[in-house]
């Protein structure tokens, strides 16, 4: 299934899916304590749903402030962003 990219809407809890919402670009943050975007399966106006994976690199990016995963080379599916 196709993914895509959702912009967290910075109110929601960060773990409910009508949190966040289509975006039409790739975010442009990286790095930061607040979620800013996360790549997850396509569900339309709000993803399909937070895989467990995400929800995990969302538990390690508040630890960390930093892109998930961490590991180098690897693609990245959730971005953070400023506090």
């Amino acid at each position: 299934m196709a993914r895509a990219w959702y912009a967290y809407d910075g109110m929601g809890s960060p773990f409910l899916t009508s949190s966040y919402n289509l975006s039409v670009i790739k975010p442009t943050c990286i790095n930061g304590c607040k979620v800013c975007a996360i790549y997850e399966l396509n569900g339309g106006s709000t993803p399909q749903l937070l895989s467990a994976n995400i929800r995990n690199y969302i538990i390690f990016m508040m630890i960390s402030s930093v892109a998930q995963p961490s590991d180098p080379g690897a693609k990245i599916y959730l971005y953070s962003k400023n506090c």
